[in-house]
């Protein structure tokens, strides 16, 4: 059994209409993805999943918390989450994915949503995570101000080019 079993949703088996999942995505399901952007959190997520002659439309919800390395200082900190998308399927002879719409095996209509979850979950990260103005680990925040390179401006003063980044509550 696939430690993602759970996560499986048999499409051929759903009929008409609209069907709901909800799924707690905790430390333990982030450690199974085994991943380095995120490792723990606690992220509730619903797929719906809208059948019709057409085809499926599956909808992906996330909200709730990942705990992620911070930028500037390293120490884990808490990034909110919150974010959805949408993804079209059919059934066909083989898988494949064309950007648009995916197309399940007919013979094998089982969607597993537990890596669709993790990667909307990465995406809803900033590019940039940091603490909070003084929120830094305060050994680590003077480590890098001993580092941070300095330029001269027009009077030709010496400024910290990147102040504002390693600048700390006392």
């Amino acid at each position: 059994m696939s430690k993602f079993a759970a996560y499986n949703i048999d499409l051929k088996a759903l009929g008409q209409g609209k069907h709901s999942y909800t799924y707690t995505l905790d430390d333990e399901y982030f450690g199974k993805i085994d991943s380095t952007e995120v490792q723990r959190g606690n992220v509730t997520a619903v797929v719906d999943v809208m059948v019709s002659a057409a085809g499926y439309e599956v909808k992906f919800q996330v909200e709730g918390t990942a705990i992620i390395a911070c930028d500037r200082c390293l120490d884990d900190m808490v990034q909110a989450i919150k974010a959805d998308d949408k993804l079209r399927i059919r059934l066909g002879d083989e898988l494949t994915d064309d950007g648009e719409v995916m197309v399940l095996p007919e013979r094998d209509p089982v969607l597993n949503v537990a890596w669709f979850l993790y990667e909307l979950i990465a995406l809803a990260i900033p590019i940039k995570h940091v603490h909070a103005p003084g929120e830094c680990n305060k050994t680590m925040a003077a480590k890098l101000r001993s580092h941070i390179a300095v330029s001269l401006n027009d009077e030709g003063d010496e400024e910290d080019e990147d102040s504002e980044f390693y600048e700390e509550e006392d």
